[in-house]
């Protein structure tokens, strides 16, 4: 694999982003299929697992070819090596997500659009979870929920455990402007499979994507992705029973957001960024309003969907691009204290 040297101090210099940033070597840690993209990351039992999408392009586009999802894994972050591809016949799978379930397995939460030629059909969130070993992967379910309806037209983009309880924000409720959503609601679950609603999200922008983590003092926070207006990100936070909402406007437009929080409860937070042309970025903050750039990663075009891994005082971060010509998976590691120097 290919393994790429950059000086971020040039990069800050350049773009006026920070006065000083740590050095980052990104390897290439995938590029097997014809559209490697949307990945995620995680530890689990002494490995790290990269999830992502394999297509023959961004989507179908009529050429009879769905996508399916890889998983790979690695001791250091070094050597990677194939542990399952999940596919499952006449679906597109798409942004694999990964979360450790309380009964100790990988679980995967991926979309799962269906096409027809060129035009989509409709989609539902599926799922698959591992052996307590994590070299073996059931076949991608069907998810549902509680009340016993379909989940059809729901796209729920990520789960994270908190108390013995998954979360995680459907956002297929209604088709709202540039590919968002007209309602957000968040869901929860206790076996992976069956989800019931929790709340509603009172939003604007046509919002989507969203991960959501949890604050060492239980409040849940929530990074949306926005597609009209103003189109800045936006952090959602409530408290249990989380049926009340509080919003933040972020200065950035986000796309693909994945965030995590530092030992001291520091907000590190990756994602694709637009201006001048978008590429992949690392930001830092003490609040979601208080974020800046600290790392801009090698990426053009077709690219970000980070997963992010918090490990020895480390972040851990994979994600996609097509600044190197084909559509591949990259990897990287950032002291954390670096990303904090002034």
């Amino acid at each position: 694999m290919k393994r790429v040297a950059i000086l971020l101090l040039l990069i800050a210099a350049k773009s006026g982003i920070c006065q000083q940033a740590p050095d980052v070597a990104v390897t290439k840690i995938w590029d097997e299929g014809g559209h490697n993209a949307f990945t995620d990351l995680i530890r689990f039992n002494g490995k790290f697992y990269c999830s992502f999408r394999e297509g023959a392009s961004h989507v179908p586009h009529g050429q009879g070819t769905d996508g399916v999802v890889r998983i790979i894994s690695s001791v250091d972050g070094n050597r990677w090596e194939s542990v399952a591809v999940l596919a499952k016949e006449g679906v597109d799978l798409r942004d694999p997500k990964l979360s450790i379930t309380p009964s100790g397995q990988l679980m995967v939460m991926m979309g799962g659009s269906i096409y027809e030629g060129q035009k989509l059909k409709g989609f539902a969130p599926r799922v698959s979870f591992s052996d307590k070993t994590g070299m073996h992967f059931s076949h991608p379910d069907d998810v549902v929920f509680e009340d016993g309806s379909e989940a059809s037209g729901s796209w729920i983009w990520r789960v994270t455990w908190h108390r013995g309880v998954g979360y995680g924000i459907d956002y297929g409720g209604g088709s709202g402007e540039n590919g968002g959503a007209s309602a957000l609601y968040l869901v929860s679950t206790t076996d992976g499979r069956r989800f019931k609603r929790v709340s509603a999200l009172d939003l604007d922008g046509s919002p989507n994507e969203a991960t959501i983590r949890f604050h060492k003092d239980g409040t849940m926070h929530v990074l949306i992705r926005r597609e009209a207006g103003d189109r800045k990100a936006v952090m959602a936070t409530s408290r249990a029973p989380f049926t009340s909402w509080a919003y933040e406007k972020l200065a950035y437009q986000l796309g693909g957001p994945n965030f995590l929080f530092d030992k001291k409860q520091r907000l590190v937070v990756g994602g694709r960024l637009y201006e001048p042309e978008a590429y992949t970025a690392i930001l830092t903050g003490d609040a979601a309003t208080e974020l800046k750039e600290a790392v801009h990663l090698p990426s053009k075009g077709d690219n970000s969907y980070p997963g992010m891994a918090i490990y020895k005082n480390k972040l851990w971060f994979s994600y996609y691009s097509s600044h190197e010509g084909r559509t591949s998976i990259y990897f990287t590691t950032v002291p954390l204290e670096g990303l904090w120097r002034k």
